[in-house]
């Protein structure tokens, strides 16, 4: 009897049960059965292609476009890339509209670098730089949020802190990369509507018990509204340095496949600067601008540009 193709085998193959899928549902482990004997099949969707003409079909060819929301220049979709209108939506499209250069180099490939900023270094480089960003008026999208223009349908929660003044509120929404169902790959944003926090580098530590209360509000929201969690199964972090300079948190589900976004370099873990502004030298108005802080850059990136590179090489004093 001729041994079977390869092919044939895979055709052969009958579905049981799905044992896992990805956060992103590119990859699935499919337990089955080929002629009676047990299988396990994993089906991993494709790379997209790099050929021009290739991406304008796979472009041409996307149907059912269901819009999720926009916000300013931000437009996040889901879509089917299938050849009938009756194909499910298997794609998640962020637009953004009209882009800058600045996105173009966050969005491009480019080497990264590992830099060491000082609090000298973020006084005098940094933090003007921080304040030149935020005065081209690339907030308009989050104070619309906050000032309740846009996106209102899908705030999770508003919290007027533990004060009397608005200087404590914050409210929780989902983050615009999340499709907003698949629990796996969870990703909340917290958005504080004081405006004179811009970074991590702004937290005192007089400002820990606002730190605490934000957190176990945000875990007990969270697991309210989505009651398959639990708070263990929930990861709190902040940016350094950030894509945009008004204070966020990111919340995530533990399971959420690790991208450069959470590398060390780039993400600290909240519990982590609790400890730290804790167990700092100093009174309460001792904070996180004291302290050098490692993180990584694109070398396309304006701070390495024309900060870091130019300090590295005596450029810059």
């Amino acid at each position: 009897m001729e041994a079977p193709t390869a092919a044939d085998l895979v055709r052969h193959f009958r579905v049981d049960k799905l044992l896992n899928q990805d956060q992103g549902g590119r990859r699935v482990n499919l337990l089955g059965t080929i002629n009676g004997s047990p299988a396990l099949l994993t089906a991993e969707r494709a790379a997209f292609p790099s050929n021009i003409d290739t991406l304008e079909a796979f472009h041409a060819a996307i149907t059912s476009i269901d819009n999720l929301g926009e916000n300013d220049i931000y437009r996040w979709y889901l879509a089917s890339s299938g050849v009938t209108k009756e194909a499910p939506a298997d794609l998640k499209i962020n637009l953004i509209y009209p882009c800058t250069d600045k996105h173009i180099k966050k969005y491009s490939p480019q080497t990264v670098r590992m830099v060491t900023e000082t609090p000298t270094i973020y006084q005098q480089h940094v933090r003007p730089y921080m304040q030149r960003m935020r005065d081209e008026g690339r907030l308009n999208w989050v104070f619309n949020i906050i000032e309740g223009r846009k996106e209102q349908e899908d705030i999770l929660l508003r919290d007027p802190g533990q004060g009397s003044s608005r200087e404590e509120a914050f409210l929780l929404t989902p983050d615009l990369n999340w499709d907003k169902k698949t629990l796996a790959s969870l990703h909340l944003l917290v958005l504080v509507e004081r405006r004179d926090f811009w970074s991590l580098r702004d937290l005192k530590k007089s400002h820990v018990d606002w730190i605490k209360h934000m957190r176990e509000k945000i875990l007990d929201a969270t697991i309210e509204l989505y009651p398959e969690l639990e708070k263990d199964m929930l990861k709190l972090y902040i940016h350094y340095q950030p894509t945009y300079y008004h204070f966020h948190i990111h919340v995530v589900h533990v399971m959420c496949e690790a991208t450069s976004t959470q590398a060390v370099g780039k993400a600290f873990g909240l519990e982590n600067i609790i400890s730290q502004l804790e167990a700092m030298a100093g009174g309460p108005e001792a904070s996180m601008a004291d302290v050098s802080l490692t993180y990584y850059l694109g070398d396309a990136s304006d701070l390495w540009r024309n900060i870091f590179l130019p300090l590295k090489e005596g450029r810059k004093g």
